[in-house]
């Protein structure tokens, strides 16, 4: 088989052939390609050599295209822009800032990594960079496109857009819960995982229990983590039952890894999950994220909204 790409024109007598007809000189030609004159002659010169025909006829001061030369530029032309708008496209996708994303580690971990991969199969140009951190960023100044905040209505960010409310219940293994929810007495019986965050009562057994009229009772141990995602990994593990927060963790509970007690009294607060955006009209990847981050909010609202009825 012959080797096709051996018997081609060179290609850089062909971009100096399209920068003389272009320019219908040969001297400004050279300066649009940082070569001398001479050089570009050559390379016509060896362009007509390996075609065998000329190309350009040299008039005084003027130069004009033969019918080869003609045909050889309707073809060469187009086909060179062509291949500047693919180069162009590939450096600005290479240059492309990713989309910054901040988060807490609960809501990283539990509610926004499980999902990504939706995102990533349907923008898989698209980078992201996700900033996880339970400390409050300031995304104006640190150059942060998105934020998911957890907070009161009072405290969101102007502009921002409610995802989904705060909805607790006790959540178990599937064999812990066939044991702990069948009463009061075998749920004290069990082993409670608690968040070590008194900033938020509301998360903690204490206030769910004095909400039952059993403030004063006492489960048989407590384990107590600092970060949430590792209380919903201890209660995977089966080392007890956590508070969980439903919307976080419904995927869990909607395929039977994990069991929610339903007594038709989950635990609220005036706290909810917003979106919050550094500007008011992002760029066009942020734009793309904030949409899906929407859709996969509407349907954990939608989630949580069948389990209540």
């Amino acid at each position: 088989m012959r080797n096709t790409l051996l018997q081609l024109p060179p290609l850089d007598a062909i971009r100096g052939f399209v920068a003389v007809v272009r320019r219908m000189s040969i001297t400004l030609a050279a300066q649009d390609l940082c070569l001398t004159q001479s050089a570009v002659s050559r390379q016509i010169k060896l362009l007509e050599t390996h075609l065998g025909t000329p190309l350009l006829v040299r008039k005084h001061r003027a130069i004009a295209l033969t019918e080869a030369g003609t045909e050889l530029f309707q073809l060469a032309g187009p086909w060179l822009d062509q291949l500047f708008e693919f180069s162009q496209a590939l450096s600005a996708r290479e240059h492309a800032l990713p989309v910054t994303i901040t988060a807490s580690i609960g809501v990283t971990s539990l509610w926004l990594l499980p999902r990504f991969g939706s995102f990533q199969a349907l923008h898989p140009t698209i980078d992201v960079r996700i900033a996880t951190s339970n400390r409050l960023l300031d995304i104006a100044q640190e150059n942060i496109d998105l934020a998911i905040r957890y907070c009161t209505e009072a405290n969101a960010p102007p502009d921002a857009i409610r995802l989904f409310d705060e909805e607790v219940a006790p959540v178990a293994r599937p064999d812990i819960a066939a044991r702990a929810f069948t009463s009061s007495a075998t749920l004290l019986d069990q082993v409670f995982l608690e968040l070590d965050d008194r900033a938020r009562p509301w998360l903690r057994w204490s206030e769910w229990l004095g909400a039952r009229g059993m403030a004063d009772a006492r489960p048989r141990a407590t384990l107590y983590f600092n970060q949430y995602d590792q209380l919903i990994q201890a209660a995977l593990e089966g080392h007890g039952v956590a508070l969980g927060r439903l919307g976080l963790i419904f995927p869990l509970v909607d395929t039977g890894q994990l069991v929610a007690q339903h007594d038709g009294q989950l635990g609220s607060s005036d706290f909810a999950y917003w979106l919050a955006q550094s500007e008011a009209k992002p760029r066009r990847d942020v734009q793309v994220l904030a949409d899906w981050i929407a859709l996969q909010a509407r349907a954990t609202a939608a989630s949580l909204s069948t389990r209540r009825h």
